[in-house]
């Protein structure tokens, strides 16, 4: 096993813890959830407060999920003009993309982090400060661009001829 390979497992591995502790923010949200529409419809007392902190919690599984989702391939991907290409080029293709949306995701974390540094507000009704979800999204955007070195460094390595 190479350092590349050895540095690709434990991105892996985090990728994946990072996505399970994401995951767990389903259940307070889920509870939640029902206990306000219960609350609402059959006891006519909505819980104040629960679609503002809906959307932090929602807006927390989500973006703790990015590089996991990367890294297993669940984006929607359209294939309907690559597919008949030669694998060296879609080879090619993937790595040009894979680039561009390395490009992409090192602003959204740079500007994730600069505007979350410097984000002094606080929600509407609960006052929930702001800058922890900011900072979440330039921690998320980190991650996805270290999932994406990875593909890119398999993707190099296939059409090196050196992967199967």
């Amino acid at each position: 096993m190479g350092w590349f390979d050895a540095v690709q497992k434990g991105i892996h591995k985090a990728n994946r813890f990072i996505a399970e502790v994401g995951a767990c923010f389903l259940i307070p949200l889920m509870i939640m959830t029902a206990v306000d529409v219960v609350g609402r419809d059959v006891l006519n007392r909505p819980i104040p407060g629960t679609v503002e902190l809906s959307q932090y919690l929602l807006s927390v599984f989500i973006l703790l999920g990015f590089a996991y989702t990367q890294q297993v391939k669940a984006h929607v991907t359209v294939s309907l003009f690559t597919s008949w290409l030669p694998y060296h080029a879609q080879l090619i293709l993937e790595i040009i993309t894979t680039l561009l949306i390395l490009l992409v995701s090192c602003v959204v974390a740079w500007q994730g982090w600069v505007v979350g540094i410097e984000e002094k507000t606080v929600s509407d009704m609960l006052r929930v400060p702001q800058y922890p979800f900011r900072l979440l999204v330039a921690f998320s955007a980190f991650m996805l661009c270290l999932q994406l070195l990875t593909d890119l460094g398999d993707s190099l390595k296939k059409l090196a001829g050196r992967a199967s």
